[in-house]
C-alpha cells in the first residue's frame, strides 16, 4: 500500500515506486510513500488562501473547540495508533504511550487554554501610546495572525507528538499547517491526518501532509510563512542558508542536536533519595523509546567520589531490562526505528569508546529477545564512564541517538558547571540535589544554555514530570547547538504564529481594531 498525500483539498498518490517503510524488528516492508508529482507550490498557496481564510474567520475559542474535537477523535482511535507505532517504529506499549498519549494530552491542553482567548481573532499588546499633546493621535501594538502557512518538517522519533505539539498552537492561532513527516515513520502521522480529514473537523486547506522527500518545498515558502524543523544540526544549517529562506527572511524555528545532562549534587550519595531518584530517571531515559528522544540524558555528571557507585547502580538496573521484539512478553526496550539509525548509533558509540570505558552493554554478540539480530535494528543499552572531564571531546560533542549515556565525574561545582556548559546548548538538564548552596550556584550558571532545568530533591520525590517529558505548558527548545528555537510554553507558543505591528491613528480606528482583540498578556498567563 502506498500512503497518499493530502494537498489542495484532495488525496494525491505520489508517482513512482516510492520508499518503503519497514518493521525495524523483522525488516518487513509495511507501506510505501512518495511525494513525486505533488505540486508543492500549489499546495502551499491553497493552504494560505483557502485554509488560512477559513481559520481566520473563526474566533480563538471556535478554533479551540476544533482542537477539542481532534483530541476526542485521536483518543477514540488510540489503539490503532499504538498498532502502527509498534509495527513501524518498534515501539513498546510504553513507547507508544509516550508519543501518542503525549500528542493527545498536548492537543487537549491547547483546546482548554484557547478558550480563555474568547471571541477574538487577534491580540492587543499593552496600553495605547500618546503621540500628540491630545488624544487625537495615538498608537496601539497588536499581534496579528500570519497570512501564511506553518510548515513542519518533523523528526522520525515522534510521528504523533511531533505533529500535534506544533499543529495545536498554529491552528489555534488561525494559521494552516503543512506537515512533512520524517519518511521512516511517516505512517502514523499520515493516519492521524487522514482521520482528522475524514471526520471533517477542520476546513479544507487547514491541514496538509506530504510523505516522502521534501523536494523543492523551501523554494516556495514566503515571508508570511513559518518553517519549523526538528532534526540534525547539519540539515538545520542547510535550511538556515537556503537562498529563498534568506532572501525572504522566512521565520525559522529549529530544534537540533542536544547533549543533555543529568547532574547529581554533592549530597546525592548512595542511600539518599536524590541518588535513587537519579538512578531511576537515568535508566528510564536510556530505555524509553530506546533513547530516541531529543531530550534524553546523554551525559551524567556526578561527584568523583560517587561516580563509580552510580555506575554500578545504573548497570544493575539496566541488567534487568529485557531487550527485544515488543511483541515478546516482558520486553521493555525495543529496537531503533531503522537499520540506518542503528548504523549511525554504532558509529557514534565507536567514537565514544575511544575515550570511555564501557561499564554496561557494548556486547558484540548481543542477541535481542524474539528477533534476528542480522535483520533487526537493535542497540543494546550501553553505559560508559569517562574520567577525562573537559579534556574529552566526543563525550561532549557526539549525540548517540539511542540507549547510550556516559558518566562523567566532576571535581567541584565549578567543574560541574563547566562540563554542563561544554554541551554548547541543550534542551534540558536535570539536577538531583537538596543542597541549597549547590543549587544556588549551579542553576543560574547553566540556565542561559538550557531551555529547561529540572531540579529534583527528596521533597519532590516521584512527583516530577520527568527529565525527558515535554509538558505543553512549559517551554521546549534550547540555545546553541540545540537549535535556538522555542516551542510550547502554553499560549506563549502562539507568538510564533503572530506578527507584532503597531497601528497609529485616531481613537476611532484603534477602538474598531481593539473590539476584535484580546489582551496579549494572556499568552504569558
Amino acid at each position: 500500500m502506498k500512503l497518499a498525500n493530502y494537498v489542495y483539498g484532495q488525496w494525491i498518490e505520489g508517482a513512482g515506486e516510492g520508499t518503503a517503510l519497514n518493521d525495524p524488528v523483522t525488516g518487513e516492508a509495511l507501506v510505501r510513500v512518495s511525494s513525486d508529482g505533488v505540486d508543492v507550490a500549489h499546495a502551499l498557496e491553497f493552504a494560505r488562501t483557502v485554509g488560512g481564510a477559513a481559520l481566520k474567520a473563526l474566533t480563538y475559542e471556535e478554533r479551540a473547540a476544533k482542537l477539542g474535537a481532534i483530541a476526542e477523535l485521536l483518543t477514540a482511535k488510540r489503539a490503532e495508533y499504538f498498532d502502527i507505532s509498534l509495527r513501524n517504529s518498534g515501539a513498546t506499549e510504553g513507547d507508544a504511550a509516550f508519543d501518542v498519549d503525549g500528542a493527545i494530552f498536548t492537543v487537549k491542553s491547547y483546546a482548554r487554554a484557547g478558550k480563555a482567548l474568547g471571541a477574538a481573532r487577534h491580540l492587543k499588546e499593552g496600553s495605547r501610546v500618546a503621540l500628540a499633546k491630545t488624544d487625537v493621535f495615538q498608537a496601539q501594538h497588536f499581534l496579528m495572525p500570519l497570512a501564511g502557512v506553518a510548515v513542519f518538517i518533523n523528526a522520525f522519533n515522534f510521528p504523533a507528538w511531533g505533529l500535534w505539539e506544533k499543529a495545536a498552537p498554529a491552528l489555534l492561532a488561525g494559521v494552516p499547517v503543512f506537515v512533512k513527516p520524517a519518511t521512516p515513520t511517516a505512517w502514523l502521522a499520515q493516519r492521524m491526518v487522514a482521520d482528522v480529514v475524514e471526520a471533517g473537523i477542520l476546513p479544507p486547506g487547514a491541514i496538509s501532509i506530504v510523505c516522502g522527500g521534501a523536494r523543492d518545498l523551501l523554494d516556495h515558502v514566503t515571508e508570511c510563512d513559518v518553517v519549523s524543523f526538528t532534526g540534525s544540526a547539519d540539515t538545520a544549517a542547510r535550511m538556515r542558508t537556503h537562498p529563498n529562506v534568506v532572501a525572504r527572511s522566512v521565520r525559522l524555528n529549529i530544534e537540533a542536536d542536544s547533549v543533555n545532562s543529568a547532574i547529581l549534587g554533592p549530597d546525592a550519595k548512595p542511600g539518599t533519595a536524590e541518588f535513587d531518584l537519579a538512578v531511576k530517571e537515568i535508566v528510564r531515559e536510556m530505555t524509553i523509546k530506546t533513547g530516541q528522544k531529543c531530550t534524553a540524558i546523554r551525559r551524567i555528571l556526578a561527584p568523583a567520589g560517587t561516580a563509580r557507585a552510580l555506575a554500578d547502580a545504573v548497570s544493575g538496573k539496566l541488567a534487568g531490562c529485557k531487550v527485544g521484539d515488543p511483541r515478546s512478553e516482558g520486553v521493555r526496550v525495543g529496537p531503533l526505528v531503522s537499520k540506518a539509525q542503528q548504523a549511525a548509533a554504532f558509529e557514534g558509540l565507536a567514537k565514544l569508546r575511544q575515550e570511555c570505558e564501557v561499564v554496561f552493554g557494548g556486547d558484540p554478540d548481543f542477541e535481542p529477545v524474539g528477533a534476528d539480530a542480522a535483520v533487526s535494528a537493535f542497540v543494546q543499552p550501553t553505559l560508559l564512564f569517562c574520567d577525562k572531564g573537559l579534556a574529552a571531546r566526543f563525550v561532549h560533542d557526539v549525540e548517540v541517538f539511542g540507549p547510550v549515556a556516559t558518566i562523567v565525574p566532576y571535581a567541584g561545582t565549578a567543574d560541574a558547571i563547566a562540563i554542563a556548559r561544554r554541551g554548547h546548548g541543550s534542551l534540558v538538564a536535570s539536577v538531583y540535589s537538596g543542597d541549597a548552596a549547590f543549587l544556588a550556584e549551579l542553576v543560574p550558571a547553566i540556565a542561559d544554555l538550557h531551555g529547561r532545568v529540572m531540579v529534583v530533591d527528596a521533597a519532590v520525590g516521584a512527583n516530577h514530570t520527568g527529565h525527558g517529558n515535554v509538558m505543553p505548558t512549559c517551554l521546549h527548545g534550547g540555545p546553541g547547538r540545540a537549535g535556538g528555537g522555542e516551542e510550547l510554553g502554553g499560549l506563549r507558543a502562539l507568538a510564533m504564529y503572530h506578527r507584532r505591528c503597531v497601528v497609529q491613528g485616531g481613537p476611532a480606528v484603534l477602538d474598531a481594531l481593539s473590539r476584535d482583540a484580546v489582551d496579549a498578556a494572556l499568552l504569558g498567563a
